[in-house]
């Protein structure tokens, strides 16, 4: 497959509907070459995709005092403002291109995760100035939230198991909504130079909306670069690296990067839905996944382990109780 697929999920939107079967075939086609595909007909409202787009340039215009008193650094759970060049997905590249604001599920304070400081469990950071945001960024966390456990249903069907195989991992998840702003490509921009830098996701799932402007391009299998077109109604879905791990190896996690280059100079907004299971679930090969005889490709682990893995390795730090928990947000880095 050198292009991305795009998958109709009218018919089986619901467990047992019509066409999961079907539905589950193509995704584990997309998913044995690139891990990228769009979805159609998935269900989230064209109305509260325009409120959450609305919110977000609303949020990245505030004055540039409100946004840095919401910085994420503010915050324990590393939600809130991000700024231009904060991130650097890409090592051999320059700072990304991009700025950002964070939020996720507003787990209470009595919460068990909570209490125990595992991360992205915890509160938001929001401006006084727009007091529609709580709101409106649940609803579309809630809508996105219920795409991705039944995108976790047709993974399981096209892997032989049973559909609600996933389902308890679920419980208390752990996810990140991003809302993000790329500045227009600067006109002596170098091939150094990205909104975003070649990366792949680090948790299971990624749900992107994004505008007409494009930039998002993805690593095909054969190594070359293809762009992900915005396409009207759908959404990209892409796997994170949890995703090889419950596979064996069979599905991928492939790179992916971002350039803004609208010919109109004006900013792309993206907003990217990370989805990780619950801090405690088990990330391990599943049943069917490794041939008799052979040893699983990945050492068995939890989401949480999982997530620090990544960060340990990216960051290139040794394992401290300082590092015990990484920043909400770095299972993706957003499209």
């Amino acid at each position: 497959m050198d292009t991305i697929p795009v998958i109709d999920l009218d018919g089986a939107l619901a467990p047992g509907g019509p066409r999961s079967a079907e539905v589950a075939a193509q995704l584990r086609a997309a998913a044995m070459a690139s891990g990228f595909f769009y979805v159609r007909r998935h269900g989230i409202p064209s109305d509260m995709l325009q409120r959450q787009f609305d919110l977000a340039q609303d949020l990245l215009e505030l004055p540039a005092a409100t946004r840095a008193a919401l910085d994420m650094r503010h915050s324990p759970t590393m939600r809130g403002y991000e700024n231009i060049g904060a991130q650097t997905l890409d090592a051999s590249a320059h700072a990304d291109l991009k700025e950002s604001f964070y939020c996720g599920i507003a787990y209470p304070a009595d919460h068990p995760y909570v209490q125990a400081g595992y991360q992205t469990y915890g509160g938001n950071q929001w401006p006084a100035e727009l007091p529609e945001a709580p709101a409106v960024c649940e609803a579309y966390i809630q809508a996105m939230l219920g795409l991705s456990r039944r995108l976790m249903q047709l993974m399981a069907l096209s892997l032989g198991l049973p559909e609600d195989y996933f389902d308890a991992d679920s419980e208390s998840p752990m996810v990140t909504l991003r809302m993000v702003r790329y500045p227009p490509q600067p006109a002596d921009a170098d091939d150094r130079t990205f909104g975003a830098g070649a990366h792949t996701d680090w948790g299971a799932l990624t749900l992107l909306a994004q505008d007409g402007h494009g930039g998002l391009e993805v690593c095909m299998p054969d190594g070359g670069w293809v762009p992900a077109t915005p396409m009207e109604g759908c959404l990209v879905v892409n796997l994170g690296d949890m995703v090889p791990r419950w596979t064996n190896g069979r599905y991928h996690s492939n790179p992916h990067r971002v350039r803004n280059l609208h010919s109109g100079g004006a900013p792309r907004y993206s907003i990217p839905f990370f989805y990780e299971p619950d801090y405690l679930a088990r990330v391990e090969a599943v049943p069917g996944t490794v041939p008799a005889g052979e040893a699983p490709r990945f050492a068995p682990c939890t989401v949480g382990e999982h997530l620090r893995e990544m960060y340990l390795r990216t960051y290139g730090l040794k394992e401290s109780a300082g590092t015990a928990a990484a920043p909400a947000g770095t299972a993706g880095a957003g499209a």
